[in-house]
């Protein structure tokens, strides 16, 4: 279930961004993450200038619907819970939250219905400790200690990636198989056989004590493949190739 599908979306709020590109691409990673309510505070630029259209790369109607506020109080006001997202340490005592606390946060106050914001600071300074006040909670995402700077994109995908996959479904491993399908077992089976008495008749199995394991020990080797029908009858083919007898 998405977090549309839960309740509220959260509202990225960019404070002072400096560059139309910036904005650009801020938008297009909050389309990425099915983010799609961005507010702006004091831009220094248009946000609807060609550079920034151009670098949202198609996600250029969370542009066009974007607010523009003057101050950090109008922007906050409508909204119950506030996140500020900061990399550096602040002289004030809040809740401190990685992106994954803040990400279960969002995702259960979005089912009771809780509208949530994410301030993100200007690319040069970050927010301000005036900013940071209107915040309920600080999000530092850990990163490499001796480099912890990230540019306006980076923080809005970090941040919004955080909240999607927790409601993201995607399985983390799946096979790819166009145009065929897993082998079923009456496939693998008429497989084995095929290798078997062609590896009989080539006199493979010189110890027949053995010949049982020699065939599980094969058989596993085959399975671990995963084999698709495809597969199957490929390897049909190089059997009767390699056993053709002239």
């Amino acid at each position: 279930m998405t977090t549309a599908e839960q309740g509220v979306k959260p509202v990225f709020i960019l404070v002072r961004p400096q560059l139309a590109e910036n904005v650009g691409t801020a938008a297009r990673a909050m389309m990425n993450c099915c983010v799609d309510e961005m507010r702006l505070v004091d831009p220094d630029e248009d946000h609807l200038c060609d550079r920034a259209i151009a670098a949202s790369s198609g996600a250029d109607e969370i542009l066009r619907s974007a607010k523009v506020f003057s101050c950090v109080a109008d922007a906050v006001a409508d909204l119950q819970k506030v996140y500020a997202t900061t990399g550096r340490p602040r002289d004030m005592i809040k809740p401190v939250l990685t992106g994954q606390g803040m990400a279960r946060e969002i995702n259960a106050f979005a089912a009771g219905g809780v509208k949530c914001g994410v301030m993100f600071g200007p690319e040069r300074t970050g927010l301000e400790n005036d900013d940071l006040a209107y915040a309920d909670m600080i999000v530092n995402i850990p990163l490499n200690p001796k480099h912890c700077s990230l540019n306006l994109a980076q923080a809005v995908l970090l941040a919004g990636y955080e909240i999607f996959r927790l409601s993201d479904a995607t399985p983390d491993r799946v096979m790819a198989m166009p145009n065929t399908e897993p082998a079923n077992k009456d496939e693998t089976e008429h497989l084995f056989a095929h290798l078997e008495q062609e590896l009989d008749k080539a006199g493979y199995f010189k110890s027949p004590e053995k010949r049982p394991r020699m065939m599980r020990n094969l058989r596993n080797i085959f399975m671990r493949a995963e084999l698709t029908s495809q597969d199957v009858r490929t390897l049909h083919g190089v059997i009767v190739d390699l056993t053709r007898r002239d």
